[in-house]
């Protein structure tokens, strides 16, 4: 026996950073392709009060005052509440931002309503884009781009409207405040909404990279609710892309006017190889 003290292995802090931020990564991309996930869908489709048909949903659908409305034809399938549904179904009003899911022939169906309007999404897990997805590059993992910062509350939560991913929609979000940072010195501030979790936030942003290494329209990022004093991390490497940079049928929400940043982020996902494809193929 030995009377000298065991010391614990020296641990690389910046490796711990990384493996945390791979493993982030791989959970986030795990859930980005869950067979039924954005990934998946094959359609969106604006429901109207005339009754109507679509090439890939059973059933003739329309809209009113009591939400959507079904006419399920014989011989069509749909599950609704764990039954095959059969004539005329009632899915009573969907509050924004929410909505159900139905069971369709090797796949499923969400009945929701964004922006004022009532939609349908089929999703189903052979959809091409799901089934040829290889992941999403991104910026390596920088502690330069963990910053501190400071939540600022409005006086009371403000209605705030931003434009969205299909021309002509609107969403309107209610910000509780705003996040005070900067980087290199550089005073800057972003509009927050809130977060998934209960005290959380989330931002929506563009900055200087913006259609030059990142996606355009927007990138999300989540922030963990803030301190006693109002403090908060900004950890930018865990910037991701919403679902309309990969697919046309999202309704994706678009940044505040104030959320453009006037420098380059550069951390976190960058544009998917399915867009820079599409482009590609667009202009050629």
């Amino acid at each position: 026996m030995t009377n000298e003290a065991v010391l614990p292995p020296v641990v690389d802090p910046r490796l711990d950073f990384e493996a945390a931020w791979r493993e982030w990564h791989r959970r986030h991309e795990e859930v980005r392709a869950d067979p039924h996930g954005f990934l998946a869908v094959t359609g969106l489709h604006w429901l109207t009060s005339v009754p109507q048909r679509f090439p890939d949903v059973p059933g003739e659908w329309h809209t009113g005052d009591n939400g959507p409305v079904v006419a399920i034809g014989e011989g069509e399938l749909l599950v609704v509440d764990g039954r095959q549904g059969r004539g005329r179904h009632e899915f009573g009003p969907i509050a924004e931002r929410a909505g159900v899911t139905v069971g369709l022939d090797a796949g499923v169906l969400e009945v929701a309503r964004r922006g004022g309007h009532d939609i349908l999404r089929p999703r189903r897990p052979d959809h091409p884009l799901r089934v040829g997805y290889r992941g999403t590059s991104s910026y390596p993992p920088d502690h330069r781009w963990v910053v501190s910062g400071r939540f600022v509350p409005f006086d009371s939560p403000r209605p705030t409207t931003v434009g969205a991913a299909v021309e002509g929609l609107t969403h309107v979000y209610d910000a509780p405040g705003q996040i005070e940072f900067a980087v290199d010195g550089v005073p800057l501030r972003l509009t927050a909404f809130n977060g998934v979790a209960p005290g959380s936030l989330s931002v929506l942003f563009t900055d200087a990279t913006s259609g030059v290494t990142t996606y355009p329209a927007n990138r999300s990022l989540a922030v963990a609710a803030p301190d006693e004093r109002g403090r908060v991390t900004l950890d930018f490497n865990r910037a991701t892309n919403l679902p309309c940079a990969y697919t046309d049928f999202a309704t994706c929400p678009l940044p505040p006017a104030e959320n453009r940043l006037p420098i380059a982020v550069e951390a976190g996902e960058k544009t998917p190889y399915e867009r820079l494809s599409a482009d590609s193929a667009a202009r050629s």
